[in-house]
């Protein structure tokens, strides 16, 4: 048995010599080191030798099958690098042809019209100013002429944090106050911010609303601002965001920290006005809530009402987005779902 492992070994390492490729490869680790190769049948019959012959006889059966080993995976490697050789060699490459793209990552929805926002709000003379997510409830509710108990409180579905009157702001029109206090040099210098932001309301999650979501506000300071110059401005903006002849409208609305207040509409840059699905067949979509600040409002955020006046407005890019591409779910800016935002 021993003549015939040597003589086994011998003939295994001359055929793989011979080995040229993958297939004849993967024949011969079966047929020779495999569960039921020569050289494993061979260590299973170790019981069959005399007692004595045992012991030298399985040794050197497990150190043909180390070599054998060893020497297949040299092969291996050669044969491998053959057939790169060999494909290249033989395949045709076309070298013009361009290379396969790597996907790279794109600006959210959401982002992509804040940027758009920015951009129209600063050429008209808008500065942005940012203000905190986590507001108190004095600057959120008291300080808009909101106070305690007062029934336009029921507008907002309020989430309370643990600490005894710290809230998540409803809306951002809170920084009308901060932005009034830290850029109007105590009511005596005139101002334009925007001010963006995130928005939380406790309200049932549909297609059409979300707890949480973005505004953009807009607030402009000045002496002798008048609903003329809102509604000039507001028109301008729908211009440059919507179209040279985007038309405007505006309807009387209540909000507590402006007087008097509007809703404003813009005609269906999708129907052209006849009505469609988008515009609910009414054919305009409101863009924004606006208004006059409130006499209050002004005296809180430390100006002298009866020298300075201004006007705010509101709009949610979430829904102006919603608008300008005909996306009916509003679920669909925070579901992180790849399919939806690889569109933008």
């Amino acid at each position: 048995m021993q003549q015939q492992l040597e003589q086994t070994y011998q003939q295994a390492l001359a055929d793989l010599e011979h080995i040229q490729s993958s297939d004849a490869l993967r024949e011969w680790e079966l047929k020779i080191l495999g569960q039921k190769g020569a050289i494993t049948l061979m260590l299973r019959g170790i019981g069959q030798l005399a007692k004595e012959e045992r012991a030298a006889f399985g040794k050197r059966a497990n150190e043909v099958r180390d070599l054998l080993a060893t020497a297949y995976e040299s092969r291996a490697e050669l044969v491998q690098e053959h057939e790169l050789a060999r494909s290249l060699e033989e395949g045709q490459i076309d070298v013009t042809l361009p290379g396969r793209a790597h996907p790279t990552g794109g600006l959210h929805p959401s982002t992509q019209t804040f940027r758009e926002l920015y951009r129209i709000w600063g050429d008209m003379g808008f500065q942005v100013f940012r203000s905190r997510d986590v507001e108190t409830d004095e600057m959120n509710f008291t300080l808009l002429n909101i106070p305690e108990h007062h029934p336009a409180r029921d507008m907002w579905d309020t989430f309370y944090t643990t600490t005894p009157g710290m809230i998540l702001r409803t809306h951002t029109s809170p920084g009308q106050i901060r932005a009034m206090r830290e850029l109007g040099a105590e009511g005596t210098q005139p101002i334009r911010v925007i001010l963006p932001g995130m928005c939380y309301r406790y309200e049932q999650i549909t297609a059409r609303s979300e707890m949480q979501f973005h505004q953009l506000e807009g607030l402009a300071i000045g002496r002798n601002i008048r609903m003329s110059d809102l509604k000039g401005t507001v028109t301008e903006f729908a211009r440059r965001f919507y179209g040279a002849n985007a038309k405007v409208r505006f309807r009387a609305s209540y909000f507590p920290f402006t007087e008097p207040s509007m809703e404003i509409d813009v005609e269906c840059f999708l129907c052209g006005g006849q009505g469609c699905r988008v515009c609910k067949y009414a054919g305009w979509l409101e863009i924004a809530g606006a208004g006059m600040v409130h006499p209050t409002v002004l005296r809180n955020g430390g100006y002298d009402p009866t020298q300075w006046s201004g006007f705010a407005f509101g709009m949610g890019p979430e829904r102006m987005t919603m608008l300008k591409h005909g996306i009916q779910d509003i679920r669909y800016f925070w579901s992180n779902d790849l399919r939806f935002l690889e569109q933008f």
